[in-house]
C-alpha cells in the first residue's frame, strides 16, 4: 500500500460553475486546507493539475491493475456533517478514450455505507451526483433512468443511483475505486462537493416524455414529430407489406406454415412433436415440419404507463374533453411481489400512448359540421380493434413469423392465419412457498388440494373455446416460477426445501416434507445423525422458522433429502397440470414452464410430464444460457419461449437483459441466435420478446421500459431490424430442410 497525505479543500479556482445549492467540500486543484488522502494500488503522479482540451483544470489519479485500486478521502479531524446534503457531487472526467467504471463508497462512523457505481463515459468533464439516500429509477416508476450525462444549468450532469444508508451527520470517508482494471486507468478529478437541494434530481425527470410517448432526450431515425409523419409512415409500410405478403404466398408452405419440401409426417389434425433420425420436430396438423418462429406480447395494450403523481414527467398529456383523453384508465400493480417492491408510481391513473398513436394514425375524421368547413375530430376513438389485429397478423406473416407467442391478444388465434400458444393462468387460494426470489410471486404448493382444484378450473376455462382448434399449438404451464433463488449459494439452489421447512405444518408441502423425512429416518435421532444436528424433539421441526443445516460433504444426506423433496414437489406440480390438460385438452401440447431460474429436479419433472421444455433464454446464443448436451439426455424437444436483444439508442432507457451497442447490431444478433437454435436438434422454435417497445416511462406491471420491440410505441416498425429479422426467418425455413440430423458440438 502506498500512503501519503495531500493538501486539498475549499476550491479557490473553479473550472466549471457551481450548481445552485452546491457547496465545495474540497478541491484537488487549489487546496487551502488539509484532507487525508490514502491511495491503495493507485497514485497521483503529478503535483500540478492539468488542463483538458475543453479548458478545464483537473488533477490526474491513476488506478493501477489490481483487484480494487482505491483513492480514499477522510477529514483531517473528527467527521463531516452532511445532515443538510442531498447529493455528493464529483467534478470528474475519464482520462481514457473509453468509458470507465468507478465505485463510490461513503462510510459513516457507525460502519454503515452508501454505495454507487458510476459508468463514466469518455468525453469532457461532468458533475456526477450521488444521492445521499438510497435512490434508483424505480423511485420514479421505471426500471432504467434517462440517458446520462445531460445538460442542466450549464453543466453536464450524471445522476447515479445509490444503495445503503449512512449517518449523514457523521461521515468518515469517501472512497473511489475501479473494480479489477486490466491496465492502468486514469481519472481526472477537480472537486468534491455537497448538493443541498434536490432540484437537479427533479429536473432530470421533468418533461422526459413527449406527447407520442417518446423520450425527449434524444433523436433517432424512427422518431415521430407530427401526426402527418405517423400517417406517412403507415402508408409506406402498407405498400411494403403487400409486396412481402405476395412473396410469402409463393413459398412452399402448408396452411399452418409447415414446410412442404421437407420431410413428411403423418397428418393427425393437430400440432404435435416427433423425433426422427436424432432430430425433434414440431409437426403441423397437415403433417409437415414446423419451426416455430414466434413473437410474444402481440397486444394493443402494451403502451400503458402510470401518470398519476408524476404528471411533470410528461410534457403533453391530453386534457379532459380532448378525444385522446379516452385513453386514460385506472390500475393497481402494487401486488406485493418482488417485481413491485421499491418502485413508486405503481397504481392510479395511467395513459395508453400506443393506443393514442393508433388513433392518431388510423382514425377517420368525423363528418364536417358544414360543407364549407374541414372535418373535425370525433369525440371518441374510432380506431377498429379488428383492423389492428389484421394489420398485426399481416406484419407477422410478412416478417416471416408463423406463431403468436405468449401474452398476446387471444383473438389473434381466431383469425386462423397464424398458429398460436396460450398461457394457463392458475390462480387460487392454495398455499405457497417462498424460495427467496419470488419475483412474480411465491411458488404454488402442489400438495395442497386447492391447487389441484384451481388447476382444473383454469384448464377447463382456458380450453373451453380451443379444444378442437387445430391452430393452437399448446399451453404454457406457467411463467418464470421461482423454483430457486439466483446464485450458487446452497440456500438459493435449495430455496424450495429451505422455504418449505420454515413454514408451519398447516402448509401441505411442509407436511409432505416432514413425512418424507420421518419415513426415512423414523425419529429425531436418525435425522440428527444423518444431518449432523442435535434435534431434541421431532416437534421442533414442525415449528415455524425451522432452519435446516447447509449441505456438507460430511453429511451428504442433507443434500440428498433436499433434492428428493424438490423432485417430488416438481413431479407433483407438473403431473397435476398434465392430468388436467389430458382430460380437458387432449389435442394440444403442454409446452412446459417457461423457465428462467430453475433446478435440475424441475427440468426433469417437466420433461416427464410435458410435451415440450420451454426456457426464456436471455443470451447471445441458446447454448450460452443452457447446457444442451445435458438437456438432450432428457429426450424432449425444447422451445426458446423468450429471447431478446436491445440497445439504448431508440428512446426507451432500458436495453433489456441482453444489451447491444447499437440498433444496427440487433439484426445480426437475431440471425446468429436463430441459426444457432436450428443447429441444436432438440430446439423446435424460438419466440422473440416482444412485439412492441415498452413505454419509456415504464410499463404498468413492473416499470420495465425496454427497447425490445419490432415496432416503436408509435407503431412505427424499426425498418432495419425488421428487414434483418425477415431475412433470418425466411432463411430459417430453408435451413430446417437442410439441417443435418446430428447433434451440435
Amino acid at each position: 500500500m502506498f500512503r501519503r497525505t495531500l493538501p486539498a479543500v475549499l476550491a479557490l479556482l473553479f473550472s466549471a460553475p457551481l450548481l445552485a445549492g452546491q457547496q465545495t467540500l474540497f478541491s484537488f486543484v487549489r487546496p487551502a486546507s488539509v484532507v487525508n488522502v490514502v491511495t491503495q494500488d493507485s497514485n497521483l503522479p503529478q503535483y500540478n493539475a492539468e488542463q483538458t482540451a475543453e479548458g478545464e483544470v483537473l488533477r490526474r489519479v491513476v488506478f493501477n491493475p489490481a483487484q480494487r485500486p482505491t483513492l480514499r478521502l477522510t477529514p483531517q479531524t473528527d467527521t463531516w456533517d452532511w445532515s443538510s446534503g442531498q447529493a455528493l457531487t464529483l467534478r470528474m472526467q475519464s482520462a481514457m478514450d473509453w468509458a470507465i467504471t468507478v465505485d463510490v463508497v461513503v462510510q459513516s462512523s457507525d460502519g454503515r455505507t452508501l454505495t454507487s457505481r458510476i459508468d463514466l463515459p469518455a468525453g469532457p468533464a461532468q458533475t456526477v451526483m450521488v444521492p445521499l439516500k438510497a435512490s434508483s429509477p424505480l423511485g420514479h416508476g421505471m426500471r432504467a433512468g434517462p440517458p446520462m450525462p445531460w445538460n442542466h444549468e450549464g453543466q453536464r450532469l450524471l445522476l447515479t443511483q445509490s444503495e445503503g444508508e449512512v449517518d449523514l451527520g457523521q461521515v468518515t470517508s469517501i472512497s473511489l475505486s475501479i473494480p479489477g482494471p486490466k491496465v492502468a486507468q486514469s481519472l481526472l478529478i477537480e472537486k468534491v462537493g455537497i448538493q443541498d437541494d434536490d432540484d437537479a434530481f427533479k429536473a432530470a425527470y421533468a418533461g422526459l416524455i413527449d406527447g407520442y410517448g417518446q423520450s425527449t432526450r434524444g433523436r433517432w431515425p424512427e422518431k415521430i414529430a407530427s401526426d402527418d409523419q405517423l400517417k406517412a409512415a403507415a402508408e409506406h409500410e402498407q405498400q411494403q407489406l403487400k409486396g412481402w405478403l405476395a412473396e410469402r404466398g409463393k413459398q412452399p408452405l402448408d396452411a399452418y406454415g409447415g414446410l412442404l419440401d421437407g420431410p413428411t409426417f403423418e397428418a393427425k389434425g393437430f400440432f404435435r412433436t416427433e423425433k426422427r433420425e436424432g432430430r425433434w420436430y414440431l409437426v403441423t396438423p397437415e403433417g409437415h415440419p414446423f419451426f416455430s418462429l414466434g413473437v410474444n406480447a402481440v397486444a394493443a395494450d402494451g403502451g400503458r404507463t402510470y401518470v398519476a403523481g408524476r404528471e411533470g414527467m410528461f410534457n403533453a398529456l391530453p386534457t379532459e374533453g380532448e378525444p385522446l383523453a379516452a385513453f386514460y384508465g385506472e390500475g393497481n400493480n402494487d401486488d406485493g411481489n418482488a417485481s413491485s417492491r421499491g418502485r413508486n408510481f405503481k397504481q392510479g391513473r395511467w395513459f395508453d400512448f400506443y393506443a393514442a398513436n393508433l388513433e392518431r394514425t388510423y382514425a377517420v375524421p368525423c363528418a364536417a359540421v358544414a360543407q364549407d368547413q374541414p372535418p373535425v375530430p370525433c369525440p371518441a376513438p374510432v380506431t377498429d380493434a379488428s383492423r389492428w389485429r389484421a394489420h398485426a397478423l399481416d406484419r407477422l406473416q410478412a416478417w416471416g413469423f408463423n406463431t403468436v407467442g405468449n401474452w398476446s391478444d387471444p383473438a389473434l388465434g381466431q383469425a386462423k392465419r397464424v398458429a398460436y400458444t396460450l398461457p394457463l393462468s392458475i390462480v387460487g387460494d392454495y398455499a405457497s412457498i417462498s424460495t427467496g426470489m419470488d419475483w412474480w410471486g411465491r411458488m404454488p404448493d402442489p400438495f395442497d388440494p386447492r391447487f389441484a382444484m384451481a388447476t382444473e378450473r383454469a384448464v377447463a376455462i382456458t380450453a373451453r373455446d380451443h379444444r378442437d382448434d387445430p391452430w393452437l399449438i399448446g399451453y404454457f404451464a406457467d411463467n418464470e416460477l421461482a423454483w430457486a433463488a439466483p446464485g450458487d449459494d446452497p440456500r438459493a439452489r435449495y430455496g424450495l426445501a429451505y422455504g418449505t421447512l420454515r413454514l408451519t405444518t398447516d402448509v401441505p408441502a411442509k407436511r409432505a416434507f416432514l413425512k418424507q423425512l420421518r419415513d426415512k429416518y423414523r425419529n429425531q435421532q436418525g435425522l440428527s445423525k444423518a444431518w449432523g444436528i442435535d434435534l431434541q424433539a421431532w416437534e421442533l421441526m414442525e415449528d415455524p422458522g425451522f432452519e435446516a443445516p447447509l449441505p456438507s460433504p460430511e453429511f451428504p444426506q442433507i443434500e440428498e433429502d433436499f433434492r428428493h423433496f424438490q423432485e417430488v414437489f416438481a413431479r407433483t406440480y407438473f403431473k397435476t397440470i398434465s392430468d388436467s390438460l389430458k382430460w380437458h385438452a387432449p389435442n394440444h401440447l403442454l409446452l412446459g414452464g417457461r423457465y428462467a431460474v430453475t433446478t435440475p429436479e424441475a427440468v426433469r419433472a417437466c420433461a416427464e410430464f410435458c410435451d415440450v421444455l420451454s426456457f426464456n433464454l436471455y443470451a447471445l446464443k441458446p447454448e450460452d444460457g443452457q447446457d444442451f448436451k445435458r438437456l438432450a439426455e432428457l429426450d424432449k424437444p425444447v422451445l426458446v419461449s423468450e429471447f431478446q436483444f436491445g440497445s439504448r439508442d431508440r428512446g426507451p432507457f432500458w436495453p433489456g437483459p441482453v444489451e447491444l451497442a447499437r440498433e444496427e447490431d440487433r439484426g445480426p444478433a437475431y440471425a446468429t441466435f436463430v441459426k444457432a437454435a436450428l443447429a441444436q436438434p432438440i430446439i423446435v422454435g424460438v419466440h422473440w420478446f416482444q412485439y412492441l417497445d415498452q413505454p419509456a416511462s415504464g410499463r404498468l406491471l413492473d416499470g420495465e421500459n425496454g427497447h425490445l420491440g419490432l415496432t416503436a410505441i408509435t407503431d412505427v416498425p424499426y425498418a432495419g431490424f425488421v428487414e434483418a429479422v425477415r431475412k433470418s426467418n425466411l432463411e430459417a425455413t430453408g435451413q430446417l430442410a437442410r439441417t443435418p440430423n446430428t447433434p451440435a458440438p
